[in-house]
């Protein structure tokens, strides 16, 4: 069995900058502290995706109050263009991977002329026809989340990515529920997909801690993608399922212990507990002490530590052979 490979974690920006420029520069830097491969944000013209009529959802009402409509929630959290460039440049001085995930066609176009490392697309998106042909069509590799998707769409999907000549495609199993309670976060889901598809799979969490991710990891997710913001407490509509940074850190830190942990997955002593055998394993001694030529009995015999000498497994091979010399009481017993 192969080692675990080191597992990808995306730190997901997303839009919790609120629309403000510098405190996107905050949150790479943050990304950056952290020790995660990628911070990633949205990359989005409003006037393409949402309509003017359209609801905000739930929890967007519940995070940002009840006024205003999803597009007027949406525009002010829209970077552009121009910035996104800023902040990609920053994020290669500050050595940490730039990654957006476009939600309209525009933002297609303008994140390939910018070269990104691959596509990641929202789960928002997995029905889009027109959308997913022009990802696929770029030949880059995709991370694609499938939050409120049935394995029949990702089915379908996933076909259409191949068909229009997409790179290798990875899985995230998801829960688009803002923050996802941990009954229905359904973990055994990746391991279907992973089954089902032949596919490499990770997870995109949105619950409220870091025990869900790590355990994504045990279970053999590839990458792991996470909200995070500067302050839980700031507005907006994603703060609240998110990490603070402290919070990333830590699931990082973790993540890397886990994946560490997996090992190779062979059954063998380890080199660090290798110097505990002899101490921790027993021998056959003299139970009191025995004099030579007398026969080895369960009476005159005990298995004691250390173990460095005739293996207990060998018990009953001693018992009835006859001492070859004078044994004091506890001395190992050999032959």
């Amino acid at each position: 069995m192969e080692e675990q490979k080191k597992v990808f974690i995306i730190a997901e920006a997303g839009d919790n900058h609120n629309g403000n420029f510098d405190l996107a520069l905050r949150l790479v830097d943050k990304a950056v502290e952290s020790g995660a491969d990628c911070v990633k944000f949205q990359t989005f013209i409003t006037e393409n995706i949402i309509s003017k009529y359209a609801e905000k959802a739930e929890y967007q009402k519940e995070n940002t109050g009840e006024e205003g409509s999803q597009y007027e929630m949406v525009k002010k959290l829209e970077l552009s263009f121009g910035q996104f460039r800023e902040i990609q440049a920053y994020c290669k001085k500050k050595g940490i991977l730039f990654l957006s995930t476009p939600f309209d066609l525009d933002s297609i176009d303008f994140l390939r002329e910018i070269e990104i490392p691959f596509w990641k697309i929202p789960s928002g998106e997995i029905t889009n026809l027109p959308y997913l042909e022009k990802i696929a069509a770029t030949g880059k590799d995709i991370v694609l989340s499938t939050g409120m998707c049935t394995m029949e769409e990702i089915e379908s999907t996933v076909a259409i990515l191949r068909k229009n000549g997409a790179g290798g495609i990875t899985l995230l199993h998801c829960n688009t529920e803002y923050p996802t309670p941990f009954e229905d976060v359904n973990l055994r889901a990746m391991k279907t997909m992973a089954e089902t598809f032949g596919l490499p799979v990770g997870y995109s969490d949105h619950t409220t801690g870091i025990e869900v991710p790590i355990a994504a990891v045990a279970m053999g997710a590839v990458v792991i993608e996470k909200h995070f913001t500067l302050d839980k407490n700031m507005e907006g509509p994603d703060h609240k399922a998110s990490l603070e940074p402290d919070e990333l850190k830590q699931m990082v830190l973790a993540i890397r212990h886990i994946e560490r942990a997996l090992g190779s997955g062979s059954k063998s002593p380890s080199n660090s507990e290798k110097k505990n055998i002899d101490i921790a394993r027993k021998s056959i001694v003299a139970g009191r002490d025995i004099a030579a030529g007398e026969t080895f009995t369960e009476e005159n015999l005990r298995i004691k530590r250390p173990g460095n000498g005739i293996s207990p497994m060998r018990w009953y091979e001693i018992i009835g052979k006859k001492a070859i010399k004078d044994f004091k009481e506890d001395e190992l017993i050999t032959e």
